[in-house]
């Protein structure tokens, strides 16, 4: 049977020699950390400016690219907040699909009222997700406070 090595330096921690030879992994992970802050950095700024420019109505040629990015970000980010046991892979495949619903129930519901409107469907992606944010939240603050009073 053939290994093969992992050249990310993202390998398990329980597996890694820590014979402190100095080959560098310890920065390695480090910096892979450091990599993905940035990226969700940059996606919460491109996010929050599709946001803005839909909701200020600012003519630019990256209001639809970013707006579009905001509404499949805010509610997964959302639906992964309260989804806190499934593994990594899991929780980004479902979050992903809830957002879609999520997106395509919120402009159902405000053609049906004939209430729909580009800054409206902004607005209320951003006001649903906030609530889906803020119960997941509060549910997993409620469960520490039960879990600190009985011991």
């Amino acid at each position: 049977m053939q290994s093969f090595t992992d050249l990310t330096g993202l390998d398990d921690p329980a597996e890694r020699d820590d014979t402190g030879d100095g080959d560098g992994s310890d920065d390695r992970r480090a910096s892979a950390g450091d990599s993905l802050l940035v990226v969700a950095g940059a996606a919460a700024a491109i996010a929050g400016t599709g946001g803005a420019l839909a909701l200020a109505d600012i003519a630019s040629p990256l209001r639809a690219p970013f707006t579009l990015f905001f509404l499949i970000v805010a509610p997964a980010c959302a639906v992964a907040a309260a989804l806190p046991g499934l593994d990594p892979l899991s929780r980004a495949v479902v979050a992903a699909g809830a957002a879609v619903a999520l997106d395509l129930l919120i402009a159902q519901v405000m053609l049906a009222l004939h209430a729909w409107t580009v800054r409206g469907g902004v607005a209320a992606v951003a006001t649903v997700s906030l609530l889906v944010f803020l119960l997941a939240h509060a549910r997993r603050h409620r469960g520490r406070a039960a879990r600190s009073r009985a011991s």
